[in-house]
This record gives structure tokens, sequence and C-alpha cells, in this order.
């Protein structure tokens, strides 16, 4: 029942989300000065061709003279159809664009959500094991720095160590699985450094528990003791970090991408803002908040498996 109705609940916060994040900024598009259908021509022909002429056959051509509530109305029924409409400068599917560069977006995320897990665990559980000792202190102090340095530092030392100088990984673009390594484990260094010190924080009290100190007494071996009586109820705090974490890497990959010349959901949506693409603006900011929604309840589910006392109380 708790699935049902939790599966239920998000559905319809997908349909509000959808509602409101498509009309928001198709609305905050339309408060931005300038003339979109001058802008939307200069990318389509490059700015040296540019014309009044040009930029009012572009407005007729794609309806930009019309007012902007016949233009929303009409926006809001191609989506009840499952037709999201076509880019304004290329003239391709905004599902089509937004699928190619949300799917190289989510290959990133997915890279850099791996490399935080193996990353902050291991550390979170040692340094949980030994509160107080040189690991813990240590950890604490490299997991501060991390947080400390700004995202645009990381991708310049990155860029410049193991790009430039070692030549290990290409510096831009996108040209195979390893064009993802970098981009990737600058975007884990911060969310790493968070989920670590959470794991030490929830592994630490879960140690101070009958239930752990009872597995000690049976004489199980300490990595048993762990895995069998706290890593599962230590994880549960730490699965709805990393939750929240993934909210903020999608906000971070935004940044990361630019950076990078990553041609992914990121670099779309600096794109489309410049040259006023309204569709790619609304089918991007769809797609992103449809995915906060899928992560909230995947967050939801697991955290609610790992609870014994969740599932006991259906």
């Amino acid at each position: 029942m708790f699935v049902a109705r939790l599966l239920a609940a998000r559905a319809l916060q997908a349909v509000a989300a959808a509602l409101c994040v498509g009309c928001f900024s198709f609305l905050l598009m339309q408060l931005l000065p300038g003339d979109v259908a001058f802008r939307v021509a200069a990318s389509r022909y490059s700015a040296d061709l540019m014309s009044m002429q040009l930029a009012d056959a572009v407005r007729g051509t794609l309806g930009l003279d019309r007012p902007w509530p016949l233009r929303l109305l009409d926006w809001l029924r191609q989506v009840a159809a499952l037709d999201f409409g076509r880019s304004l400068v290329s003239n391709r599917p905004v599902l089509v664009e937004v699928g190619e560069q949300l799917g190289r977006s989510l290959a990133l995320a997915g890279l850099a959500l791996a490399m935080t897990v193996a990353l902050a665990l291991p550390v979170g559980i040692l340094a949980g094991l030994s509160p107080g000792g040189w690991f813990d202190r240590l950890s604490l102090g490299v997991a501060t720095l991390c947080r400390t340095v700004p995202t645009y530092a990381l991708c310049i030392v990155a860029t410049a160590i193991f790009a430039v100088r070692l030549g290990w990984f290409p510096s831009a673009g996108f040209s195979g699985w390893s064009s993802l390594v970098l981009p990737a484990a600058v975007l884990s260094l911060g969310m790493a450094a968070v989920t670590s010190r959470v794991m030490r924080d929830s592994l630490a009290r879960t140690e101070r528990t009958a239930y752990f100190r009872y597995g000690r007494q049976k004489g199980l071996p300490e990595w048993l003791v762990v895995w069998r009586h706290g890593l599962r109820n230590a994880l549960i705090p730490v699965v709805a970090v990393l939750g929240q974490q993934t909210m903020v890497l999608i906000e971070g990959v935004v940044v990361v991408e630019t950076l990078f010349a990553f041609p992914g959901i990121g670099q779309a949506i600096v794109r489309a803002v410049f040259s006023s693409d309204v569709p790619m603006i609304q089918g991007t900011a769809l797609a992103l908040g449809l995915i906060f929604v899928v992560v909230n309840t995947m967050v939801d589910l697991v955290c609610h498996w790992l609870d014994p006392r969740a599932r006991s109380a259906r």
C-alpha cells in the first residue's frame, strides 16, 4: 500500500511539476529584454547576415508575432499530446534534442554518483569506526577542503594537470567514455565530501546502539558486525543525503559542462537561453524537473526498503 500511494503521489507531482516548470520558464523568457525573433534569426543565420527583414521573416514563420498567452496555450495543448514542439534554432523536435543531450548528461551524472559512492562509503565507514582518531580528523580536513574549493577552480586544476600536462584525458568535448572522467571526478569530489561525513556520523551513532554492541558480544568478526548490524541502519540517512546531492549534481552539471564544453543538457540550456529558444528551454527545464521527481521517488523507495520498521508497519 505504501508503494502504491507513493507512486500515485509522485505521478501527480510529476504532472504539477511539468505544468509549473513549463509555464514559469515560458513567462521568464517573455520578461527578457530585446527582440526574440532577432536573437533566433542571429542564432540560425549568424550575426553577420542579420537584418530587420530577416528577423521579421523569422517572426512570421515561427508565429512569434502572436500574443504570448495564445502561444502558451498552444504549447500546453502540444504537451498534453506528448508533442514538445520544435527548436526555434535547429528546427529539430525538442524531444529528440533533449533526449540526445540528456543521455550524455545522465551518463556523466551516473559516473559521478558511482565515484561518490566508491569514495565516500569506505572513507565514512573507516572514520565512523574510529571517531576522533587520526583518520577521522584527516578525512574531515580533506572533506572541508573539497567543499570550500569552487567548482570552476577544480575544473581548471583538473584540466591543467590531467589533460594538458599528463594528457590522460580529453580537455573538452565528447569523444567517448574517457571524456566523462574529468568532469565526473570534479562533480564527485564535493558530493563525496558531504556523503562521507554523513556516513561517518551515522555509523558512529549506530555503533553506540545495543544491537551493534550485542553483535560484538557474540564474538562475530568486526567486518561481519559492521555489515550485519551496522551498515544497513547507517545507510538510511546516507541514501537520503545522496538523493539531495543528486539534485545538487544536476545543478552542478550546468557549470561543469560549460567549462568542459561537454555537449549535455547544461550546454543545451546555456545555448537556448542565449538564443531565446523558448521550446528548448521549456523542454530542458521540464526534463530536469521530472528528474527531481524520479530521484525523490527512488530515495523514498530505497529508504523504505532499508528500514525494517517501515516494512513491518505495512
